[in-house]
């Protein structure tokens, strides 16, 4: 099934590209596409959707590539299967393989960002013939870690909770964000970007304390400048449809990825790859020892870049940066 997307705007599609849906093992994957050449996939992150990449499909496509850009399983117009455990990676990894498969093509670069940074890594590591270079936007890629993730989390924060831990239990979060989806969502959009961050002494967002939610610590200014009244209809009016538990159950899946994924201790992706950060993210500085360890972790590593003044959502943030960037990237793997 596939329909012109004929404008951008409110109704979340982009100028020129095609909407799909494609069968998968967990049921279907809705995708965005734009453009002809060697398959970029690209995989978004919480709480976003295909939307996301809105910048990167044309310019992708300009410059002799077939982006496309995916709403993970959960999200958008996807299928969100009702059982928690079916939003293992390695499930979300079985995705992006049959979206290959049924676009065509044999390989596939793959970029992601936030959590699609990580779906990214595991798709390269797990499917190094199929998946032949990857690419990680504010979440740098880290092999797999000894210690349980929710007791790594616990442990963080002291008194206060953090919000990976918040995010466990099912309904739990689902209740502070859902009476108000559109208001949620622009506080924590705002409250991660580059100049609308909430200043240093009233608490990090991303730390619950006692009895609060996560949403009484989000900045309360207006909207950053990336982000317009319109793109936060797009991305609201999605989640205000499918909730907000499919993209939830990939935090909840933390220990069951880190269980699946053991196999891989050691494991390095030798992949021609490419990270790219923001001076501003928290991603990028809690994980500075991440960076600094790619000769070791990624010895197929092209280009690593830390944009200053730049918040998480990058890719939306800074689009020219992030795509000339890729662009240049995407060039030096395909010749």
């Amino acid at each position: 099934m596939q329909q012109p997307a004929p404008t951008s705007g409110t109704s979340g599609t982009v100028s020129g590209a095609v909407h799909r849906l494609v069968d998968v093992p967990g049921g279907r994957i809705h995708l965005v596409e734009q453009g002809t050449g060697p398959l970029v996939l690209l995989i978004h992150g919480f709480p976003e959707t295909s939307y996301s990449w809105r910048h990167q499909l044309p310019a992708l496509a300009e410059a002799g590539f077939r982006a496309v850009a995916v709403d993970v399983r959960g999200y958008g117009r996807s299928s969100a299967p009702d059982a928690v455990d079916a939003y293992r990676m390695t499930a979300l990894v079985a995705d992006n393989v049959a979206v290959v498969k049924a676009l065509g093509e044999e390989t596939a670069t793959v970029i992601g960002h936030d959590w699609g940074s990580s779906i990214a890594a595991d798709s390269a590591l797990m499917r190094p013939g199929l998946f032949t270079a990857a690419a990680f936007l504010s979440v740098p890629y880290s092999p797999w870690n000894p210690v349980r993730p929710t007791d790594g989390f616990a442990r963080i924060g002291g008194d206060e909770e953090f919000y990976v831990s918040y995010f466990q239990e099912p309904g739990r979060a689902e209740a502070e964000i859902e009476p108000d989806v559109r208001g949620w969502l622009a506080g924590f959009y705002t409250s991660l970007s580059a100049g609308t961050m909430p200043p240093a002494d009233q608490g990090s967002p991303f730390f619950v304390p006692a009895g609060a939610r996560m949403r009484d610590r989000f900045a309360r200014g207006p909207l950053p400048s990336w982000l317009t009244e319109e793109d936060l209809d797009v991305y609201s009016a999605e989640f205000e449809r499918t909730g907000l538990t499919g993209g939830l159950n990939r935090y909840r899946n933390v220990d069951r990825d880190w269980e699946d994924l053991a196999a891989w201790d050691g494991a390095v992706l030798t992949q021609p790859s490419l990270f790219i950060g923001g001076s501003l993210d928290s991603s990028t500085t809690w994980m500075a020892d991440a960076i600094a360890a790619y000769p070791d972790t990624l010895p197929g590593l092209v280009s690593s870049h830390i944009i200053e003044g730049c918040g998480h959502w990058i890719q939306q943030e800074r689009a020219a940066e992030v795509n000339a960037l890729l662009v240049r990237w995407l060039h030096t793997v395909h010749g």
